[in-house]
């Protein structure tokens, strides 16, 4: 096993027989020996001794090196700068991703990552990484020891019988992604075989020195914490990661609940930590940016046909850049970057608020075009760690405002003069690359699918690239998508260890109350006299937006697939889950952001056709998680949202509606109303594992829990209806518990206190750490929790009903 990794250089290709029919063989490896031989030549010529080897020559030779990576790596000649010092000088970084799994159907599973680093330009010699195998993951925290970024570092100690399987250091050479006469982007492959035990990593990468501070480090390490062969991820899920235009942000104590993540981390390590969208806030692009000047614009026409010139096309590139530059240097979300594998799909905010929901004849105005590709650019970088398209939408480039096949838009001479841009050879396997570029963004949807661990699997749905106002994605790339899924999960079946929990991820949520009846209000002719005052005399001025004078709320709603223009495309794809989860007797469960408040909602059977839970396709539970940073919405609204939490019927046979699980307000707060049990307003993120037996488990959160309490929802149908808490008389509509991981949800629950792992059953246990105190910088939290069982659709169960 240790000899896949042994030595194996970004230069020397990868096989099947390497990593598995999915292995990432393609994204960043040079399938030609001739560059990384070029560049390994010339390293040991720079580093070498001797006298005669001066400044210059050494300059020379790392210029020769550049030239043949840029011959035959990529697009563009680079900035032309070479830094001969010995240093690697980080913007940002390192970032940790995870990229999938490959080798799932034998015994040597293979985990895929990355790192990145965003560097100043000109580094004469690639970056190297180190990659160290360290042994179990203890299960004892009290011998822990600080490592940078708020890692742990345990000592050995190891569990009996589980001795550790010998694996060498590997050195991972980086590769250039893109470089301008700015910054450089580098990425490191990272390959490790799973073991038969949860296994740390650590990495390194030599002569780091950050520019931000004082200190300099001749290396810098992270560890990070993979599952074992057997075992599935332990999950943390989260979204709006930043702040609205406007938010006193020191009086929301900043970044607090990232704090809590950490500490949750060091009780029990997450495997992965998935972003659903807004991992940053980049709205001030029209307030104190570059886009200022033209938000002031009051003639919308005038807006419309402003053109996104190469002079402004550089100042927005400049601005998202430096913007992810100081937001991923933020603590503590930065110390969470370098040991939690992320995975990340975006959103509106991640451009601009609202991008993509307004009315089409503004969305396709130049500037939007242009802000959608200049973002769409270093979402690739910061968080997914692929290299860029060639260029960015500009007017002053017509080959750049449409996409042009495969490889995307057309080169633009200008920008590519003083740049480098790394030409990738194949798309990560993780990716489901839609077949025809967005409305806005002249760029591919990017959706994702891998593996997380032995028995969950993750789709991560684009929803962004694709959007209007009338549609959230194309025809064709739900089929894609169902086409990828369905392969996996007939894959998995077929090997050992079976896929019997699928995560899709959405940007905003699929089961929440309907507001239509306020999109009416804002769309009645009541709205015409208010925009006109507005107009000429500046009253309820907040109430209409900066771009298309439209109410500003419109767009946010417009954005729900609870919305009425997405009626019919949110009913299609619920069926397409329902189908699939029946077809391959795996439990569906939802995850979505956005709305900056925790719910829980569920689709279900109608409980008069007598489906139990565990046997019902049907049930897919909605874990709305939002926001981990921005500041709630006020307490009126929450309840406004409990008042609408109506019983909806999506057809004949499934009803949704919410889960009472909030029993009380966290800590001593008053967050909502007495009767408001299902909306949330404070910040918070989600927990996912697998549920285990909790028989042995006597105490949550301080309150006793009897032995022998399931949590994976095993318990017969017939004994949870009688244990349920539904009024006598009345009929268990949706809005009591519908199987017995719902009793007793929220602050007694088992599951609410995160740190359970998995025994192999399917089903999983959900956790909601809610923040307590807005003003605590230390974020502390209150859980709740509930339990999803697993499907296990028996011979008896009659399909359709």
């Amino acid at each position: 096993m240790a000899s896949t990794l042994q030595d194996r250089s970004l230069g020397q290709e990868l096989s099947p027989a390497d990593d598995g029919d999915h292995a990432v063989d393609g994204a960043f490896i040079f399938r030609d020996n001739k560059l990384v031989n070029a560049t390994v030549n010339a390293t040991n010529m720079i580093t070498d001794n001797e006298p005669s080897c001066t400044s210059r020559e050494m300059a020379e030779l790392a210029t020769q090196a550049e030239r043949e990576t840029r011959r035959e790596g990529g697009y563009g000649d680079g900035p032309g700068v070479i830094d001969v010092g010995d240093q690697l000088e980080v913007m940002c970084g390192p970032l940790l991703n995870y990229k999938g799994m490959s080798n799932t159907t034998t015994s040597a599973t293979m985990w895929h990552g990355s790192v990145l680093v965003v560097t100043k330009p000109g580094q004469r010699l690639p970056p190297e990484l180190t990659l160290r195998h360290l042994g179990p993951q203890s299960r004892d925290t009290s011998g822990a020891q600080d490592l940078p970024n708020g890692a742990i570092n345990h000592h050995r100690d190891l569990r009996r019988g589980q001795d550790p399987q010998p694996v060498q250091d590997r050195h991972v050479h980086g590769v250039k992604l893109y470089e301008d006469p700015v910054k450089a982007f580098w990425h490191f492959a990272l390959y490790l075989p799973l073991q038969s035990y949860e296994a740390r990593w650590t990495y390194s990468i030599a002569n780091m020195r950050y520019l931000s501070g004082a200190i300099a480090r001749t290396s810098y390490s992270h560890t990070f914490v993979v599952p074992s062969t057997s075992q599935s991820m332990h999950v943390m899920f989260h979204s709006c990661n930043g702040f609205s235009i406007g938010t006193d942000e020191d009086a929301w104590s900043g970044l607090a609940l990232w704090n809590d993540v950490l500490r949750s981390h060091e009780r029990k390590p997450f495997h992965v930590m998935i972003g659903g969208g807004d991992q940053i806030y980049n709205d001030g692009v029209r307030v104190d940016g570059p886009l200022k000047a033209w938000t002031t614009i009051g003639n919308p026409r005038k807006r419309r046909d402003y053109p996104f010139d190469e002079e402004l096309r550089t100042a927005c590139d400049l601005y998202y850049f430096k913007h992810y530059v100081e937001w991923y240097n933020t603590e503590p979300f930065a110390s969470a970057n370098g040991i939690i594998p992320q995975v990340n799909i975006w959103d509106d905010h991640d451009i601009i608020d609202g991008f993509g929901s307004y009315t089409d004849h503004f969305m396709k105005c130049a500037v939007f075009r242009g802000i959608g590709s200049v973002s769409f650019k270093y979402y690739c970088l910061f968080q997914h760690h692929i290299p860029p398209p060639k260029s960015t939408y500009t007017t002053s480039a017509p080959q750049t405002t449409e996409s042009q096949g495969i490889d995307g838009t057309g080169a633009d001479p200008a920008q590519l003069s003083d740049a480098f841009v790394f030409k990738q050879q194949s798309a990560d396997p993780c990716f489901i690359i839609g077949d025809a570029p967005g409305p806005y963004v002249a760029q591919k949807s990017h959706s994702l699918f891998m593996r997380l661990g032995a028995r969950l699997a993750f789709v991560g749905i684009d929803a962004r690239t694709e959007r209007t106002r009338h549609q959230v994605n194309y025809p064709e790339t739900y089929d894609l998508i169902f086409q990828r899924v369905r392969s996996e999960l007939s894959s998995a079946a077929a090997g050992p260890s079976k896929i019997t929990h699928l995560i899709v991820l959405l940007g905003v949520p699929i089961a929440y109350p309907r507001l239509i009846w306020l999109e009416n209000i804002f769309r009645s002719p009541i709205i015409g006299p208010i925009r006109f005052f507005s107009k000429r005399f500046g009253i309820a001025g907040d109430l209409f937006n900066k771009f298309d004078g439209q109410v500003d709320l419109l767009d946010d709603l417009d954005d729900h697939y609870t919305a009425r223009q997405h009626k019919h495309e949110r009913k299609q794809l619920i069926l397409s889950l329902q189908a699939l989860a029946e077809e391959y007797n795996v439990r569906v469960t939802i995850l979505g952001g956005d709305v900056h408040l925790a719910a829980l909602g569920r689709f279900y059977t109608k409980p008069k056709l007598g489906v139990p839970v565990e046997q019902d396709h049907r049930y897919m539970a909605n874990v709305i998680s939002s926001a981990i940073t921005n500041h709630p919405p006020p307490k009126a609204v929450a309840d406004l949202l409990a008042r609408r939490n109506k019983i909806h019927h999506l057809d004949h046979h499934t009803d949704e509606t919410l889960l009472k699980i909030f029993n009380k307000d966290p800590g001593t707060s008053t967050k909502t109303a007495n009767f408001n049990k299902v909306t949330m307003p404070s910040r918070n993120y989600a927990i996912l594992s697998e549920s285990n037996d909790t028989s042995n488990v006597s105490a949550v959160n301080g309150v006793s829990y009897p032995n022998g309490h399931a949590t994976n929802g095993t318990q017969p149908a017939d004994q949870a209806q009688a244990n349920s808490t539904k009024e006598p008389g009345k009929t268990n509509d949706g809005h009591s518990p519908l199987h017995f991981g719902e009793e007793n949800a929220g602050t007694q629950h088992p599951a609410a206190s995160g740190i359970y792992e998995g025994d192999g059953k399917g089903g999983l246990d959900v956790c909601f750490k809610i923040e307590i105190d807005g003003h605590d910088r230390e974020g502390r939290t209150q859980g709740y929790g509930f339990s999803i069982p697993a499907l296990k659709i028996t011979k008896a169960k009659v399909h359709g009903t």
